[in-house]
């Protein structure tokens, strides 16, 4: 199962300055941020609004705000969101999509930032935004060209982990009667 996706290749910075967005083989592509100008707690209400749900486990990143959040998207996939506080009244999102939490194959699988799902949405709800680009600190201004990217699944096929986790508590009961009637 495959998602493709589109991310900004060369791009033009407030000024006229044009540049190319990074890929390095071992992380990816560099990382966008879209910014907005809206509290917190409209972006998350919006968020929700779109069906996403608060992430329990995750590694928080220097200064995140809260929980990040997973929205499903065409399965096995999933879009993770964080959010940063940058300054007062300024809030930047920083999303990638990767297989959903729902499968083992989470654990190890690729992992690839996005900005324009996260511009849908910003569109969707009339919220001004500006995507930033931390590399080079500065605002992107337009974009020329975009890089196509594919992102797979793991060779083997993607397992749901509660269902085993059900089947594998079921024999180990079950193996636990029989051992204490045997006693």
């Amino acid at each position: 199962m495959q998602y493709m996706t589109k991310y900004p290749k060369t791009i033009e910075l407030m000024g006229g300055i044009k540049e190319k967005i990074f890929v390095d083989k071992k992380t990816g592509v560099e990382e966008l941020h879209v910014v907005v100008k809206e509290n917190v707690e409209k972006i998350q209400n919006i968020l929700f609004n779109e069906g996403a749900t608060k992430v329990k486990f995750e590694h928080k990143q220097p200064f995140q705000i809260g929980s990040g959040f997973s929205l499903k998207l065409k399965k096995p996939w999933e879009m993770h969101i964080r959010l940063f506080d940058i300054k007062k009244g300024m809030v930047s999102i920083q999303a990638e999509v990767e297989i959903s939490r729902d499968y083992l194959q989470h654990l190890f699988s690729q992992r690839t930032p996005v900005i324009y799902e996260i511009e849908t949405i910003m569109k969707k709800y009339d919220i001004e935004y500006q995507v930033w680009n931390n590399r080079i600190s500065k605002y992107i201004h337009k974009i020329f060209e975009n890089y196509k990217i594919k992102i797979s699944t793991p060779d083997i096929p993607v397992f749901a982990w509660k269902p085993m986790l059900f089947m594998i508590s079921t024999v180990g009961l079950m193996y636990l009667w029989k051992y204490i009637h045997t006693v």
